[in-house]
């Protein structure tokens, strides 16, 4: 049982990769055909099918039984990977579709780690989702949100001093100071970083400081009505996860699903994955 799921898993998310790879412009049902033909290797047959497109831009009425030669490339000839081909040959030469291509040639899918906040449910996670469709369903409500605005980001995050030149971490969120660890001067958050798995919180040299009213370790002078972000403070003052949600996200009719790879973020996308395969079987068996 487990090994099957293990492989719709692994089918699924190859699926997605190479359907993002063009923009949902590959069917689902053509794409679980090419992956499961060439066990999973979006990137091979994504290779294949931006060869085609060349090929047939050049040589639209060249039909060989095994294969069509360009140059010195060799393109192998598959029914399917002709009709994903086709599809995306008739595509507008759009500045968006050539980038899109050119990213397929490059073997590349531009992604970013994303925070996402659902206040409903006091859920903040994060995904590494596409940047051209940056969105993500929280798992309790299922609404789907857009990220949280870069500059209401939370969590653990990387001051620059400019007084002293020291570098350091701590929690916060943008736009509100913390102290430097060397010289006590006030420091802005640089930027907040994605979890990741090799993260270890108990290794920090430093306890947590900031400026807010009610931080668990306040030392000095604090700025009046601000709030600490360390979990330990939010739990103390039982206040709620979520310090800003993320907007609703409004659906332009994409259908391909932006989970694709947690990468080192602290997600088990597996998991993630069943849940989803498991909703789409709920629902075609209610429909």
């Amino acid at each position: 049982m487990a090994a099957v799921e293990s492989s719709k898993v692994q089918l699924e998310k190859n699926v997605r990769r190479f359907r993002e790879k063009f923009h949902g412009h590959v069917s689902v049902k053509k794409a679980n055909v090419l992956m499961e033909r060439y066990h999973n290797d979006h990137s091979l047959v994504s290779s294949w099918v931006a060869k085609q497109i060349n090929v047939g831009r050049s040589e639209e009425d060249c039909h060989q039984d095994d294969q069509v030669i360009q140059g010195q490339e060799k393109v192998l000839k598959d029914r399917d990977i002709d009709e994903v081909a086709s599809t995306i040959r008739i595509l507008p030469l759009t500045e968006k579709n050539l980038r899109m291509l050119d990213d397929v040639q490059k073997d590349q899918m531009p992604s970013e780690d994303c925070q996402f906040a659902c206040f409903t449910c006091d859920n903040m996670w994060w995904r590494r989702v596409p940047k051209r469709k940056e969105v993500s369903r929280c798992r309790k409500c299922k609404v789907k949100y857009d990220p949280v605005p870069k500059d209401k980001m939370w969590g653990k995050a990387e001051f620059h001093c400019l007084q002293c030149g020291h570098i350091f971490t701590g929690y916060a969120q943008m736009g509100t100071p913390s102290p430097c660890y060397h010289c006590r001067n006030s420091v802005l958050p640089s930027r907040i970083l994605p979890p990741r798995r090799n993260q270890n919180e108990k290794s920090r040299k430093n306890p947590h400081a900031c400026f807010a009213e009610d931080c668990h370790n306040r030392q000095g002078s604090f700025i009046t009505g601000t709030s600490c972000v360390h979990p330990r403070s939010r739990k103390q003052n039982n206040l709620p996860v979520v310090l800003f949600s993320s907007p609703v996200h409004e659906s332009t009719g994409s259908t391909v699903a932006t989970c694709l790879s947690q990468g080192s973020l602290i997600v088990d996308i597996d998991n993630l994955i069943l849940e989803d395969l498991k909703e789409e079987a709920e629902e075609e068996e209610s429909s």
